[in-house]
């Protein structure tokens, strides 16, 4: 599905995003305020896990912006075809895989600094408890970039974890957390 949807800086600064028939992406403006959240904390990752993938977007602005690698997931075929055709002339170091992301946690988590995640608001269970998992495997100095939906949702933010931002864009809510 054709969109607004594009990438805000580097190496693909304008590059047009399809998105996912059934997914909800995350706006232009809101990632441009969250990537600059980033920048400003010094974060520059190594290896980065686009959790709930959707159309990419996050991972390949990641690609854009920084020499890293990054890692795709999804439990929906629609999503990881757009995932591609979205990578379509980008170079970089990365990987798309189908799969239902806590599956992955126990292949991936160990090793990545920096986790995209941005589960369906309606399934905000699932990030829940992706995070629950992931925090006893993420390794010291790990930052989840978590976004969900501002109102009726209470994160639970794991022990040896701190809260670094808690920042609200429309309905969205970004918090990010670093592990100690």
């Amino acid at each position: 599905m054709n969109s607004n949807l594009q990438i805000i800086s580097g190496k693909w600064r304008g590059k047009k995003l399809s998105v996912p028939i059934d997914a909800r992406p995350t706006q232009n403006r809101a990632r441009i305020a969250l990537f600059n959240m980033i920048e400003s904390m010094g974060i520059k990752p190594g290896i980065v896990w686009d959790v709930f993938a959707g159309s990419g977007a996050f991972g390949i602005e990641c690609l854009s912006r920084y020499d890293a690698e990054v890692i795709f997931t999804d439990n929906s075929q629609d999503s990881i075809n757009t995932i591609k055709s979205n990578l379509k002339n980008i170079t970089g170091n990365f990987k798309v895989e189908k799969s239902e992301a806590i599956d992955f946690i126990k292949k991936y988590a160990a090793n990545a600094d920096l986790f995209f995640l941005d589960p369906p608001y309606e399934k905000d269970y699932l990030g829940k408890n992706f995070v629950q998992k992931l925090a006893i495997i993420a390794k010291s100095g790990a930052i989840i970039v978590w976004e969900m939906e501002n109102e009726n949702f209470h994160p639970i933010i794991p022990e040896n974890w701190s809260v670094l931002k808690d920042k609200k864009y429309g309905r969205a809510r970004f918090i990010i957390i670093k592990k100690a």
